[in-house]
């Protein structure tokens, strides 16, 4: 036999060809791994580019003008107190009839009533505009007209949430949301800066006319909208449900609510951290100008990081998938225990550190908390379900800046910052330990009776 020409193969050049396709599968999940746990995978969705370019559209004239406001009430009647007034006027419907905006947007489709929202947004603010152009606007109509605002925000704040969620996967949700804060915060930051320029350039009626403008422009993109599959067929059972009056909806996802361990739990973990852990404007403000000896630029300074922070946190929270009441425990704690640390620092330069991981705990949470609430429940229950989370939301919201300015003057700067994050920490981990006595008494097997014992009962 002639001897072959071609060299026999070794084992590792027989195995090389088998081990490049296998090495470019490995890839390509690796790469489809990363590409689930991107930050940005919500924006793989076309109609979620067009929503989140939309948000970012209004969300800078809504800052542009809430603004404008503040400003316009100081100018007519020269006072701080009537100014925070006219936001709690704006804030009260959310207390007062956050549970019949959210059964409004459980009994409609979400794109018809989000649309109807932002059209009737728009009219507020192009009437506002027209009353200052004619002179014609006093203090008692802004706040009728600011109260009108807030009611038209109840139907339109859980509408335009669900909305988003409604535009990718459900394992996208989180990325959306985490987009959305980011999208808040730049239209807020950039919105607060361009409202000077407004006013220089088109003067108050023309920065009310321009946020007009921008909420006809969602309402224009939201007809465009391509819902997900799941969304669809939800929005087809729902339409095929009974429907009570709205008022006894609402009253229904109350009960719903409450029946839920999770989400009172996640009520009463958002509830302490922001009474106690939230509001960094007033005890990092007065930490700042009082035992750190900073001025105003420092606090600015203390400000800026807080905005990073919050978009950090919120490109980290994009990463999430299924996140639990429990990661927002333990984050809530986390940013307490940061708390702590913040309220001993000797200087300014230890705070300016703390700062920015405060920023990104907090951040992360919230986009949890976000999630599991519009996640967590039925799709015919969300609507209600954020209905009641705004009202005890604003309740917190209001009452939280009072109590923690008396327990400023109580304990002092560093004993509130203290002293709140310890009470946080303290009923997280109250909460944590009920939970885990729950689930022992759960688990622990029903004792079982002897035959004579048994004999005995039956008798």
């Amino acid at each position: 036999m002639r001897p072959s020409s071609v060299a026999p193969a070794t084992p590792d050049s027989a195995a090389a060809p088998a081990a490049r396709p296998v090495r470019g599968l490995l890839g390509r999940r690796k790469n489809a791994a990363a590409e689930d746990r991107s930050p940005w995978r919500c924006l793989r969705s076309r109609s979620m580019r067009w929503w989140s370019a939309a948000n970012l559209v209004s969300n800078l004239g809504t800052w542009m003008q809430l603004t404008v406001q503040n400003l316009l009430v100081l100018q007519l009647t020269g006072s701080a107190a009537t100014t925070g007034l006219s936001l709690s006027v704006q804030a009260a419907p959310g207390l007062l009839f956050g549970l019949l905006g959210g059964a409004v947007v459980d009994r409609w489709p979400r794109k018809v009533t989000a649309a109807v929202s932002q059209a009737l947004l728009a009219a507020v603010a192009f009437a506002t505009a027209l009353l200052v152009a004619f002179g014609a606007l006093n203090v008692p109509v802004l706040m009728v007209l600011a109260g009108i605002t807030g009611l038209i925000a109840t139907v339109d704040g859980p509408a335009t949430a669900l909305l988003g969620n409604d535009l990718v996967p459900e394992k996208d949700v989180p990325s959306a949301i985490a987009l959305g804060s980011v999208v808040h915060s730049a239209g807020r930051l950039a919105g607060t800066a361009l409202a000077a320029v407004g006013i220089a350039t088109v003067g108050t009626a023309g920065a009310y006319a321009v946020n007009g403008v921008s909420f006809l422009f969602v309402t224009a993109v939201i007809p465009f909208l391509r819902l997900q599959p799941h969304a669809r067929e939800e929005a087809l059972a729902a339409a095929a449900r009974p429907r009570g009056a709205a008022a006894e909806d609402g009253r229904g996802g109350l009960a719903f609510f409450l029946s839920r361990r999770s989400l009172v739990a996640l009520a009463v973990i958002a509830a302490v951290s922001a009474v106690l852990g939230r509001n960094y404007q007033l005890t990092l403000a007065t930490l700042v100008t009082g035992p750190l000896h900073g001025g105003a630029g420092a606090y600015g300074l203390v400000s800026a990081l807080l905005a990073v922070g919050g978009i950090a946190g919120a490109v980290v929270a994009g990463r999430l998938r299924r996140p639990t009441v429990r990661l927002v425990a333990l984050l809530a704690a986390a940013g307490a225990l940061l708390q702590i640390v913040a309220g001993l620092s000797p200087v300014l330069l230890m705070l300016l550190v703390m700062v920015v991981p405060m920023a990104i705990v907090e951040s992360v949470s919230d986009t949890a908390t976000t999630t599991v609430l519009q996640t967590d429940p039925p799709a015919h229950m969300r609507g209600r379900v954020l209905g009641v989370w705004r009202s005890v939301s604003t309740a917190w919201g209001l009452a939280g800046p009072p109590l923690l300015g008396l327990l400023v003057q109580g304990a002092g700067e560093r004993g509130a910052l203290v002293l709140g994050g310890a009470l946080i920490v303290g009923v997280i981990g109250a909460g944590a330990l009920a939970h885990r006595r729950r689930r022992t008494a759960a688990r622990r097997p029903a004792p079982v009776l002897a035959p004579e014992a048994a004999f005995q009962t039956a008798a």
